[in-house]
């Protein structure tokens, strides 16, 4: 990667985007023929909702270099951010195609495939995308999630422990550790973890219907 490349990157984590573009520009104008540099600045126009454009500069690098598979995933996180998740589906395939096998990729695809209720269809690349980065909490959750979907009970609620474990303020995770709980019958542990999610988040509306439901049955 070149310089240029390099430090427009380097701008765009310390959120100088001005200072970003000019890099990128600057790399574009030295080597046209570079797809890096247009990928780059694809990402850059994503960032700051420019999102046709950024369609652009991600058409123009697969131009120059048709096995650029950073492409096809920038392309498509713009499509799933628009919620076109066929469209977004079909660039995430093909960047795993041409190589780009990443926990982001795995992950973005499964939750195409979850926004598609295709729930078993997710499944693998959420469990790809764990295993892949195990630090990574929201795709712990979100197969957490699927697993759930999919009435895998036991295993859902071993992967929300997992969640609070890295984040004990993680409200959702807990609501849905008392649902898990509840569905085995195990009424006390399941207002536990409800009591949790609503001392995190007073206003957890699932939450509190849930607590209510429970004790009403009780």
């Amino acid at each position: 990667m070149s310089d240029l490349n390099a430090k427009g990157i380097q701008y765009m984590q310390e959120g100088k985007l001005e200072e970003a573009a000019k890099a990128f520009t600057e790399a574009i104008e030295k080597e046209p023929g570079n797809a890096v540099s247009y990928i780059n600045f694809g990402n850059l126009l994503g960032a700051v909702g420019e999102n046709e454009r950024a369609l652009r500069f991600f058409d123009k690098a697969l131009e120059l270099d048709e096995t650029a598979g950073t492409a096809h995933y920038g392309a498509g996180t713009i499509y799933f951010e628009g919620e076109q998740f066929q469209k977004a589906r079909v660039e995430f395939q093909k960047a795993l195609q041409k190589g780009v096998d990443s926990s982001d990729v795995h992950f973005m695809l499964g939750l195409t495939f979850m926004n598609e209720d295709q729930v078993k269809l997710a499944l693998p690349y959420l469990q790809r995308a764990v295993e892949l980065n195990e630090e990574d909490i929201e795709a712990k959750f979100q197969y957490g999630l699927c697993l759930a979907r999919l009435e895998m009970v036991d295993e859902a609620i071993q992967q929300f422990l997992s969640v609070i474990e890295k984040d004990k303020n993680h409200a959702d995770a807990y609501y849905n550790l008392g649902v898990g709980y509840a569905y085995k019958e195990d009424g006390e542990k399941a207002l536990e973890m409800l009591d949790r999610a609503l001392e995190i988040d007073e206003g957890h509306l699932l939450a509190g219907n849930a607590k209510r439901i429970l004790t009403q049955s009780e």
